[in-house]
């Protein structure tokens, strides 16, 4: 019994650190553009340098993609 609580403890705790762990890509995101994926500056970024239009953009917003300063991005 007391072997399963272990397995039972370490096999709880191998799901917690996979699903915890941001994909590689999640660690590379700007926090300014929370719905899509968009590398931090540098480099300067403009909308035809992505692909993704009209997203929720947070201030600051280092590649200036809101210009109007709505909180919309690459508004098409």
């Amino acid at each position: 019994m007391k072997n399963f609580l272990y397995a039972l403890l370490a096999f709880t705790v191998s799901l917690v650190l996979l699903f915890a762990q941001p994909s590689r890509a999640q660690q590379n995101c700007d926090p300014s553009y929370p719905d899509v994926c968009i590398a931090p500056a540098p480099p300067d970024l403009d909308c035809a340098d992505v692909s993704a239009t009209n997203f929720r953009v947070l201030q600051p917003d280092p590649h200036k993609f809101d210009r109007d300063k709505d909180g919309i991005g690459c508004e098409a």
